[in-house]
């Protein structure tokens, strides 16, 4: 790691004022102690007045290149920008001796993503993925049943992120050039795909189903992947914006035990609302009627089970984790590695559903 042992706030470029940089990545910088948001890049007008708004004190750049001509001034480069200018946009700020967050997908490839973890090992650097739903509350929530054996040996996972979208927004996250890294394969697929691997480690085996249902849409809208650790337990991970009745977000189920878990953690819709954490009391709790449940034998919408409080989701967890490891070399909270091995499964789930084949890896 190169030496940054000021104590005063390390300055942060962000690269982007979309949905990424203005509703995740600006309010959560803004509320970590130890991080001060320096310099917002965007060419668009209304973008700029609305970062001004929002961050007074804020620098505008019109480009990433004009960032990265003041690279001396700056202390960590966050990328959120569309997914398509992510590994040019890292590799430069590596190369310009900037560490640098990277907002999911990282690449396109997994190969890519290898690259990059290479290049910041060779300067030295941090790069670190913003898989945020690490943070969600149910995933901190089974993660603490799984530690306390509460489960027993888990068998099946089945995670959903699901939607009911029946018009497509269009956009680049929907386009249909792959140059893009549209889909849902590869935006919410980022999220439950690395979940799984994170509470249950590598994976051997890889089945998708991967369909464009919608009138009008151009890439993938309604996936299904099946994944099989090499620890035996099975993943079944559903992401999909047609989905009219939506189903659990977590079904866990274990040979003491299983957690059923419904709803959304809150805390998107609440920076979305423009609430912040550190100024919001209650920060990523949830009421007790969306408790997910624990038992065996009955499902919780007959009355089977135990409600399991569910942990505050802590987003800003992941942004100190990042202060922390800058300043004291602390442990990297996403590595660049485990993001390219998310996407080898991401990458074997393409081909599965495009073949009809199960892939191993």
């Amino acid at each position: 790691m190169t030496g940054r042992t000021t104590r005063t706030p390390l300055r942060v470029g962000l690269v982007g004022y979309g949905l990424a940089g203005s509703v995740f990545h600006a309010p959560l910088i803004g509320a970590t102690e130890g991080l001060a948001l320096d310099t917002v890049v965007t060419s668009n007008p209304e973008r700029q007045d609305q970062a001004r708004a929002e961050f007074p004190d804020v620098r505008i750049a019109a480009s990433p290149d004009e960032l990265l001509d003041r690279a001396a001034e700056l202390d960590l480069i966050v990328i959120a920008s569309p997914n398509r200018t992510h590994v040019a946009l890292a590799t430069a700020a590596l190369k310009a001796g900037l560490p640098v967050v990277v907002d999911k997908p990282i690449a396109g490839t997994a190969a890519e993503a290898r690259e990059l973890a290479a290049l910041a090992e060779q300067h030295g650097l941090l790069l670190s993925v913003f898989q945020n739903r690490r943070w969600d509350n149910d995933f901190l929530t089974l993660r603490g049943l799984l530690a306390e054996g509460e489960l027993g040996d888990v068998w099946r996972f089945e995670s959903r992120f699901e939607r009911w979208r029946p018009q497509p927004k269009g956009g680049w996250r929907e386009s249909g050039d792959p140059a893009e890294i549209g889909g849902l394969l590869y935006d919410l697929g980022s999220h439950v795909v690395d979940q799984a691997l994170t509470l249950f480690g590598p994976v051997t085996s890889v089945y998708a189903e991967s369909d464009i249902r919608r009138p009008g849409a151009e890439t993938d809208d309604d996936t299904f992947i099946a994944l099989t650790h090499a620890n035996g337990v099975r993943s079944h991970l559903y992401v999909s914006a047609t989905t009219a009745q939506l189903g659990p977000r977590f079904r866990v189920l274990g040979s003491k035990a299983g957690y059923v878990k419904y709803g959304l953690d809150p805390q998107e819709a609440d920076l979305r609302d423009g609430k912040r954490p550190g100024a919001t009391d209650g920060w990523g709790e949830e009421p007790e009627s969306l408790y997910g449940h624990v038992g065996s034998g009955e499902s919780p919408l007959t009355g089977g089970g135990r409600p399991e409080p569910t942990l505050p989701g802590d987003y800003p967890a992941y942004y100190a984790a990042v202060a922390a490891a800058l300043r004291d070399g602390a442990p990297n909270p996403v590595t660049a590695l485990e993001a390219a091995a998310a996407l080898d499964v991401l990458e074997a789930a393409r081909h599965s559903a495009r073949d009809g084949v199960t892939v191993t890896l």
